[in-house]
């Protein structure tokens, strides 16, 4: 098993995986050099996507390294394509450099409405944590546990250009930060910014932008929403959609306690173990706790779901701890789970442009959820709603009679017509 310690820095993490032999013979290729530039041409092998560089420096968004791809298998009834591997520049959730692997899709048919063809940022849900798990490589059909191809399939028919984030900690011999707000935010915007600077894609550096994500995707997007504008204020972003938002972390892990997607709790701690290394986690594993880990690295999102149904946090610590107990363990900082928790509560903080809040939101949102969703409260839900809309942000919602899998797809036509309205000037004062 890992030690806590080297969950400090994500390659120094891969170095120890690699010796305990986790990792083959990934390390004995040379590393890339991260540099902030723009490739000339996209012929980057695909290992070099994935392969994290040795101390990374590209700026955000920058493009590390490229690779076109002939096709996207899971991008079903979607129009003819071209399609982009990319690595690219961002910043971790205390501003170090990272580098992250996502996709670039623009339809072949030119784009004929006004001004430049519109790009929308996708962030997907819950896939695992593992590095096979990305979300880049279940689009090109390398591992196919991903569900959200129609989605994509959907943005392109419309004429939309699309950069879809992996999120970060999806390069070898890393570990998915899941449930980590402020990195997905920030990786969702310099994917955007990577759009444009991807040789031969076409995507113009002032496209106008929409953001759309469901589940841990909707965490993201709206973490996107909150950020754009002090994070990527040269983005025209016009409108973010967000879907089953896990809002409150500490809401929903107590609804996933002990319940059928145990295993999205499991991957959330040990997400935040990676993002808050500071934090009390190997050691208080038990020899089942340490188990779990291992098998929750390895596992993409219906393996991880396979796994844990049922599963209780407290199975897999020493003392059998409850959440609750655990919140309250304090780090070498002082921090506490608690707080690390809480820190990626959404709607706390929003505003208006000119409010002087600390994410201040100039364009309309869109967040909806599955009346018969069993993974996220309808209190986590509502809180979030009534907090955007308290802000006085343009904030419209929207219920669909389905459950947390379900509503997903019931969305997508809206939600492609909501964001088409943001891209041609409508405005929206929502529905609060």
């Amino acid at each position: 098993m890992i030690s806590h310690r080297s969950r400090k820095a994500l390659p120094k993490r891969a170095a120890l995986l690699a010796a305990a032999g986790l990792l083959g013979g990934l390390l004995a290729v040379p590393a890339v050099t991260a540099t902030a530039g723009t490739p000339q041409a996209c012929a980057a092998a695909d290992a070099d996507i994935y392969r994290p560089p040795d101390r990374a420096t590209a700026a955000p968004g920058a493009v590390v390294a490229c690779r076109q791809v002939g096709s996207l298998p899971m991008v079903i009834g979607g129009p003819p394509l071209n399609a982009w591997k990319v690595q690219y520049g961002s910043t971790d959730g205390r501003g170090r450099p990272v580098s992250v692997a996502g996709t670039v899709v623009v339809p072949q048919k030119p784009w004929t409405g006004p001004g430049e063809r519109p790009l929308v940022a996708f962030v997907p849900g819950t896939l695992g944590i593992g590095p096979k798990c990305g979300f880049s490589k279940q689009l090109a059909g390398q591992y196919q546990d991903a569900y959200e191809g129609p989605n994509v399939a959907a943005l392109l028919n419309a004429g939309y250009a699309v950069a879809a984030t992996d999120g970060q900690g999806y390069m070898d011999g890393q570990v998915h930060p899941y449930a980590s707000g402020a990195e997905a935010g920030r990786a969702t915007l310099d994917m955007a910014r990577a759009a444009s600077r991807v040789p031969g894609a076409g995507v113009g550096p002032s496209a106008r932008v929409g953001i759309w994500g469901y589940s841990e995707g909707g965490s993201g997007s709206l973490w996107a929403a909150q950020l754009a504008r002090s994070y990527a204020p040269e983005l025209k972003v016009v409108g973010s959609a967000s879907g089953g938002i896990p809002a409150d972390l500490e809401q929903v892990a107590g609804n996933l306690d002990g319940k059928f997607f145990a295993g999205f709790l499991v991957d959330a701690f040990i997400g935040l173990s990676v993002t808050h290394p500071e934090l009390p986690f190997d050691e208080i594993l038990d020899d089942s706790g340490r188990k779990a880990v291992k098998d929750a690295e390895s596992l993409c999102a219906l393996g991880t779901v396979s796994r844990f149904p049922g599963a209780r946090i407290e199975q897999y610590t020493k003392d059998g701890l409850t959440l609750d107990q655990i919140y309250a363990l304090h780090g070498s900082d002082g921090t506490t789970w608690g707080d690390a928790v809480g820190a990626s509560k959404l709607g706390v903080g929003v505003g208006a442009p000119g409010s002087g809040a600390r994410y201040e939101i100039g364009f309309p949102v869109f967040q909806y959820r599955g009346l018969l969703d069993e993974v996220i409260p309808a209190r986590t839900a509502s809180e979030a709603r009534r907090a955007y809309c308290a802000a006085g942000i343009s904030t419209r919602w929207t219920t669909y009679a389905g459950d947390h899998l379900t509503s997903d797809p019931h969305a997508i036509s809206d939600v492609v017509d909501w964001l088409g309205d943001r891209f041609d000037g409508k405005a929206d004062t929502g529905n609060c």
